[in-house]
């Protein structure tokens, strides 16, 4: 199995929308393909909470697969480009981690 981990940080104000707005859309974007990929077989969505330091990330994405092919396909799925193109839209960082288990 692949974990693929993925923390995002996002710009103040873009795209006409401040970052929890942001923040909210691509949490719903994300969580939108599961049942659309099959090869994604569990996904979360964190939010970082406002009461945390600023330091912290805005976004954390956690999501597991099969096999690396399984997660090259939900890469390059169309529905998940569309998510992407926003989000590149709108962040300032990103970090990821892939591992098996």
């Amino acid at each position: 199995m692949i974990k693929h981990i993925v923390f995002f940080q996002l710009a103040e104000n873009v795209e006409g929308k401040t970052k929890s707005e942001n923040a909210a859309i691509i949490k719903k974007g994300l969580e939108n393909l599961y049942g659309i990929i099959p090869e994604l077989k569990k996904i979360e969505v964190g939010i970082n909470h406002p009461e945390t330091p600023e330091s912290n990330y805005d976004i954390c994405l956690y999501c597991e697969f099969e096999s690396v092919a399984d997660l090259d396909i939900y890469q390059n799925h169309p529905e998940h480009l569309k998510v992407g193109t926003y989000i590149g839209k709108v962040k300032t960082g990103r970090v990821c981690v892939d591992y098996e288990v």
